[in-house]
């Protein structure tokens, strides 16, 4: 009996001594795994300090070399401005158009045009700006006669003819595979693009239009003014028909 409880005593001590140097040996994996951790955790900070002055000199680099390869235009004014003229005007503005117009522009369009050949379309878009110049209306052209004024007026004229940049562009351009292209070109497109939304502005009929707008504005002018019964407008040159 007695041998039966000192071998039962000496399981339990056992027992206990096992799992003590379980609970030890437990107890030593846990703290090297942290402290493995915290080596690996400082290591990967050491190497974000010395990646990150290399990602951002790289990110500079290439900031740079974008600059250099697609740079953005910058415009500079000077601040020196000088006036040439100063003149007065007394321009009666009676109609305003708005024309877009496609134009071509080419340069070496021949046999070898494969080759040296410039051609682009630009889309035009302006503004065309009619009246009279009442400058030239003088005392001798107006008269009275019963109660009626008569004026002879000038001849309706164009004032502004320009495009409008923000709204005109170069759609497409073809240059030949050993040329660079005419550097001039776009301008000339651009002038004659000026002188094209003029003319048609004119062919459909802006300074008639400029001339009947005027007599309406000035005859109610006038005649609320003047206490005139009519007025009357009498031109020196007439206008064709567009």
């Amino acid at each position: 009996m007695e041998k039966s409880r000192a071998h039962e005593k000496k399981l339990w001590v056992l027992i206990g001594g096992i799992l003590l140097i379980m609970a030890l040996g437990t107890y030593a994996i846990v703290s090297a795994v942290r402290l493995v951790v915290r080596q690996v955790q400082q290591s990967a900070q050491k190497a974000e300090q010395v990646i990150r002055p290399v990602t951002d000199l790289s990110n500079g680099v290439a900031t740079q070399l974008a600059q250099i390869l697609k740079p953005t235009p910058t415009v500079i004014v000077d601040p020196l401005t000088i006036v040439h003229q100063v003149r007065s005007l007394a321009r009666l503005e009676t109609i305003q158009y708005t024309v877009e117009k496609v134009i071509t522009a080419e340069t070496g369009q021949g046999a070898l045009g494969y080759f040296f050949g410039d051609r682009l379309l630009f889309v035009a878009h302006g503004i065309v700006i009619a009246g009279l110049d009442l400058q030239k209306l003088g005392p001798e052209n107006l008269r009275v006669q019963n109660n009626v004024l008569y004026i002879q007026l000038p001849d309706p004229e164009i004032f502004i003819a320009t495009l409008d940049n923000e709204k005109s562009y170069v759609y497409n351009r073809d240059t030949g595979v050993l040329t660079k292209g005419d550097t001039n070109l776009e301008s000339l497109a651009r002038r004659g693009a000026e002188e094209a939304i003029k003319e048609a502005a004119i062919e459909d009929g802006i300074l008639k239009l400029a001339r009947l707008n005027a007599e309406n504005y000035l005859s109610r002018l006038l005649i609320e003014i003047g206490n005139y019964d009519e007025v009357i407008f009498i031109y020196p040159t007439p206008i064709p028909e567009p």
